[in-house]
């Protein structure tokens, strides 16, 4: 029986960490993610076996049970028999709170008293692997860390089946099925809602701009009048194009040289939207494409892609000349000509940052350089989608070691008869990481922005000739596709109105995490409440009546900013802000509140949903069965175990603990969502997608109804642009 063990989260760990340290520190045993999950509330307490509106929390945590599924049994057992005689035990599991309770609650569960080391790496190379051992830390030195992924843990538990069961009880009448509410599902069908409610009462506002030929010695170009505060009246826009007609002026030349460094490496999320708008790909297609090239049978030619930043460890740095080398050597990025040697940016603004790394399990997603030599053999039998993913895998690479993109910057402007008109255009003086991406321009480079002026002197004369009126009309923000409902669960902060706050939840990851938002988007879809719609993602009309009842029960439970929020009090756990216990309470306080408020407002929202309401959900009307379907975010994957002793806070695995009734919350309870304004005293306004800081500055206001001017507003600025 060996006396000390290595356990990894996933096989390809297992095989990296036995490539590079062999069995020194003994056996290399892989789990497959979580190998237990938590017990269900009627496991707990027999009487929540039946559904009512209460909250689910128990006397102290969830215990944990084996999970099914898989080989997670057979590894579970394994793991088992080795801890009987292992003295020490080396946990090599990913080094974020999801990892770090992967590793800890399988020691939990077997009642480990040995000595237990913790090894921490974002790269899977050989080199940074024997450094992570060589710098193990005593696993006590990361309580914090497992006390935070237990306080998720839990209170998504309780949140999520709490929430699920009441509104099931409560809004089900003439529906079919579980309505399923979880703190993450449930604000993510809020952000594609609001969208499409955005959408379908946007009013579009016309409006002119005015365009003519300006001639000067060199040639001739375009200059445009188009002012920040639109024109909105033709006969304006028709005095504007008088007053430039034949009009002869000295232009104002402005000439800057600039330059743009490449763009940042892709974590999953940035995969994800990029394939999402470029390819028309799922969220989870490109997350199992990706996953394909990485653990593919003869594949492994890119790094884990669950990556949740987009920065490399500065210990990278040495293998940049051999996966540069690997990939010269194939046709398709033969032609892209690097300096010698490339360029290494480091730090905030560059690629290989030690700092940006803290915290995360992973390193962006990279070619892989342990495989990279042996591409040209791979790449025949790679797929047509693979070969698309590696292509925009290994460019951004390569573009990352490129100098940068120079190019100089002319701005014309013409003053006429007091009506500013511009032109502004860019001439490349050095490609440099463009290079890259032939086919690739950029959003703000197309149109007027791209075009190329003739040469131009300060204090020219330029005359304008047959100016013209363009009729435009302002457009409603665009719908999702799945890479862009990711990128908006990720920067949930956008979604909350204080300023203190939302700089605040800058900092946070968003709502969900890389690993789950794609799940969590294809369980709103197996519920019927999101469809595809060509490479969009819209609402169903169950998701619309689901989504409309739900705010008005209350608004925090379709408000993104509130679970971004309470993901905020996770991260104080880590950082000892915050207790565990007292996290739990603060998710607590709002289930509690909201099974209140549904309770409370229940024949109104029965009425609301009617019998007509079909949510086409699967699941059965027995307890057992819903339960297993309750919400797609507690899947066997995410599910974890309660405190014990690996991680100093006891806890046994196999039933509740015991935690004091009268303890309160450490943390400041969530607020509510803040109140619509009063009809009698408030004038309601449409505000055209685009125009938020002009109709800022003219005093109007945005509630949870919508636009509206506060009393004491003059209104007629808002009626002369066609706003009220």
């Amino acid at each position: 029986m060996p006396e000390q063990i290595v356990i990894t989260e996933k096989n390809s760990q297992a095989k990296d960490v036995r490539g590079a340290v062999g069995s020194r520190y003994g056996d290399v045993l892989p789990a497959e993610g979580h190998l237990l999950e938590l017990l269900e509330p009627g496991d707990v307490v027999p009487a929540w076996k039946r559904w009512s509106p209460i909250l689910l929390r128990p006397e102290g945590l969830y215990g944990t049970r084996p999970a099914a599924g898989g080989n997670k049994a057979a590894k579970l057992k394994v793991i088992r028999e080795a801890l009987l005689g292992a003295k020490r035990v080396w946990l090599a599991t990913d080094c974020d709170r999801e990892g770090q309770l992967i590793g800890q609650e399988i020691l939990e569960h077997c009642k480990y008293r040995g000595e237990v080391m913790r090894v921490l790496f974002t790269a899977q190379d050989s080199q940074t692997i024997r450094t992570a051992f060589d710098r193990a830390k005593p696993n006590t030195e990361y309580a914090r860390l497992y006390a935070a992924a237990v306080a998720r843990q839990q209170a998504d538990q309780i949140f999520n089946l709490s929430l699920t069961r009441t509104a099931t009880v409560i809004l089900r009448q003439g529906a079919r099925g579980v309505i399923g509410v979880g703190r993450v599902k449930t604000p993510t069908l809020a952000i594609v809602c609001k969208r499409e409610l955005e959408i379908r009462d946007f009013v579009p506002l016309a409006y002119f701009e005015v365009v003519a030929t300006a001639k000067v010695a060199e040639g001739q170009f375009q200059m445009r009048h188009a002012p920040s505060d639109r024109i909105v009246r033709r006969e304006l826009a028709a005095a504007v194009a008088a007053a430039a007609q034949d009009f002869a002026g000295a232009l104002a030349i402005r000439v800057e040289e600039k330059r743009q460094g490449p763009p940042r490496l892709h974590d999953l999320p940035s995969l994800q939207q990029l394939c999402g708008s470029r390819f028309g790909w799922s969220a989870s297609k490109t997350l199992g494409v990706a996953q394909e090239l990485y653990d593919g049978q003869g594949k492994n030619i890119i790094t884990y892609p669950r990556a949740e930043v987009r920065y490399l460890p500065q210990s990278l740095i040495s293998d940049v000349p051999r996966i540069v080398a690997g990939l010269r050597v194939g046709q398709s990025f033969s032609a892209i000509h690097l300096p010698e040697p490339p360029v290494i940016r480091s730090g905030a603004s560059g690629t290989f940052y030690d700092k940006g790394l803290e915290g995360a399990s992973h390193h962006a997603v990279i070619p892989n350089v342990n495989t990279i030599d042996k591409l040209p053999g791979i790449w025949p039998r790679l797929s047509s989608d693979e070969r698309k993913l590696f292509d925009v895998i290994a460019r951004a690479y390569l573009a990352a070691l490129m100098p940068d993109f120079r190019y100089r910057q002319t701005t014309a402007s013409l003053d006429v008869r007091g009506f500013e008109f511009r032109a502004v255009g860019r001439q490349p003086v050095d490609l440099g990481w463009r290079a890259a991406f032939p086919d690739w321009q950029p959003a703000d480079e197309k149109g007027d922005e791209a075009k190329l002026l003739p040469p131009l002197r300060n204090g020219e004369i330029a005359q304008l000739q047959d100016p013209k009126i363009e009729d435009k009309e302002t457009r409603p923000p665009p719908r999702y596709n799945e890479g862009t409902l990711i990128e908006a669960m990720q920067n949930a902060w956008r979604f909350v109105d204080d300023e203190v706050l939302r700089e605040r939840l800058k900092r946070a990851k968003g709502i969900g995490t890389p690993a789950t938002r794609a799940e969590i988007i294809g369980g709103l879809k197996k519920q019927g409440f999101l469809i595809a719609q060509g490479r969009n993602t819209v609402p169903t009309a169950a998701g619309l009546s689901l989504f409309g009842v739900l705010k008005q029960a209350d608004p925090a439970l379709v408000d993104p900013g509130v679970t971004a929020r309470l993901e905020c009090l996770l991260d104080d756990v880590v950082v000892g802000k915050q207790e565990m216990i007292g996290a739990i309470d603060a998710v607590c306080d709002v289930a509690r509140r909201i099974i209140g408020k549904l309770a409370e407002g229940a024949p109104a929202t029965k009425i609301a949903l009617g019998k007509g309401f079909v949510i086409p959900d699967e699941a059965k009307a027995n307890s057992a069965a819903m339960d297993a379907r309750i919400d797609s975010n507690k899947g066997a994957k995410r599910r974890k175990s309660a405190l014990g002793p690996a991680g100093s806070i006891a806890s046994p695995s196999g039933a509740p603990t015991k935690r004091p009734r009268k303890r309160k919350a450490d943390a400041v309870a969530v607020p509510p969502t803040p109140a619509q304004p009063k009809r009698v005293t408030a004038t309601r306004l449409r505000i055209p997608y685009g125009n938020k800081e002009v109709a800022m500055k003219l005093g109007a206001r945005y509630g949870s109804a919508g636009w509206y001017a506060p009393p004491g507003v003059e209104t007629g600025p808002f009626k002369e642009r066609g706003w009220l």
